[in-house]
């Protein structure tokens, strides 16, 4: 585990604990906070325990400086921008060392950066080739084994908490948001599709969807193993990388497209192509927490007022107003819709029996989703990869003769 994986991960931990403490579960903080000081002290790998060391201190020095920030008392909006934007730095991060790593790797010097291994979570193919293995051959990847722990992370925060990852951790879906911002600065007609077009396109992203599962179902279980120790697999990540950074004219096609679509409309591209959305979408609906609209509350129904801010505070354009409870696959979790609600009691993401997650409850649940299992991946081995830095030094000054 790279430093800036190491840093990245002690800080959303210790975040986390921060806000369960001030939330006012002072012993489920401790209890937390001792087993993640316990499982990084018994990792003896002095990167993440100086990572948590840096961690702990920043932490006590905005509870300090800003204490609103530590204790997570800010408005929801502002909550999730500031997770969604230092989660986007740390990957920004990690693509500049990925990047440096590689470039080592292609001038033929062994690379004194090391490669960052959340990178694998853009192998969200070879990361389902790896949980079928696992489940299947009883057999965990050595090149990849990062893949199949951050698919299984995403899965479960669409599991338990609807598609809080597309609204406060993906990183293209907040350059998405500032690429309709910066569009409507010129041109501010939302440009809305009528419902019987908008309707088919959505089904775009499960139509792509099913092309990813069907390659990944579709692959003979005993034709697995000879895939995963594949000179292919073992350079999947740089043949990603290369997909972006050298783009032939389809792919510049493809991206104009994306971005368009980002422009075009809020959560454009979420909306329309994204394959993880779809698949969130989809898990979604087993998720027991909804955003849920308490009508002895609401203005709608408790005086019988006209309001609808809730619904035009939404990105994906749900009539949160004329629902009681928010099924739909394309909400976010994202309580815009809490935050422009009147009355603080009429608007709520919580379960069917009332346990209410308000931002800083999500937060800790979404953090602990997404930093504690790639710890204890790591911790059990099942996180760094295995191919050896000279093997991945000639595959990447051959790359062009490697195919599937």
């Amino acid at each position: 585990m790279s430093f800036i994986e190491s840093l990245t991960l002690a800080i959303a931990l210790t975040y986390s604990v921060s806000l369960l403490y001030w939330s006012g579960k002072k012993w489920g903080a401790l209890a937390s906070g001792g087993l993640v000081v316990g499982a990084i002290v018994s990792s003896l790998y002095w990167p993440l325990i100086a990572a948590l060391a840096i961690a702990t201190i920043t932490i006590g020095l905005v509870n300090k400086l800003q204490p609103a920030i530590a204790q997570g008392d800010m408005r929801a909006n502002n909550f999730r921008e500031g997770v969604q934007h230092l989660l986007a730095l740390s990957m920004l991060v990690v693509g500049v060392q990925f990047a440096v790593n590689s470039a080592l790797l292609k001038a033929g010097i062994t690379p004194w950066l090391m490669r960052p291994d959340v990178g694998d979570a853009f192998l969200p193919i070879a990361g389902g080739i790896e949980l079928k293995a696992i489940i299947t051959l009883g057999i965990w990847d050595q090149n990849h084994p990062a893949a199949a722990v951050m698919l299984t992370v995403v899965l479960l925060t669409g599991l338990l908490c609807k598609r809080a990852f597309c609204g406060w951790a993906c990183p293209l879906g907040l350059a998405g948001e500032y690429l309709y911002k910066l569009r409507t600065r010129f041109i501010k007609q939302e440009l809305l599709p009528p419902a019987w077009i908008d309707w088919p396109l959505r089904m775009l992203k499960y139509l792509l969807l099913l092309a990813l599962l069907y390659i990944i179902i579709g692959m003979p279980t005993m034709s697995i193993p000879g895939y995963l120790n594949s000179n292919y697999h073992k350079i999947a990540d740089l043949k990603m990388a290369l997909f972006f950074v050298t783009p032939g004219l389809v792919t510049i096609i493809c991206f104009s497209i994306i971005l368009g679509l980002a422009a075009w409309r809020r959560q454009g591209f979420c909306r329309y192509i994204c394959p993880y959305g779809a698949l969130l979408g989809i898990i979604s609906f087993l998720s027991p927490f909804k955003i849920r609209r308490n009508t002895e509350h609401c203005l709608i129904d408790a005086k019988g007022m006209s309001c609808d801010k809730c619904s035009r505070a939404c990105p994906a354009n749900i009539s949160v107003h004329k629902q009681i409870n928010i099924r739909s696959d394309e909400c976010q979790a994202c309580m815009r819709c809490v935050s422009a609600c009147p009355k603080k009691e009429a608007l709520h993401f919580s379960t069917r029996n009332g346990w209410k997650l308000s931002a800083r409850g999500l937060t800790i649940m979404l953090l602990t989703i997404m930093f504690l299992l790639p710890l204890v991946a790591y911790l059990g081995g099942f996180w760094h990869s295995e191919t050896p830095v000279e093997a991945r030094m000639y595959l990447i000054q051959h790359l062009d003769r490697i195919g599937h």
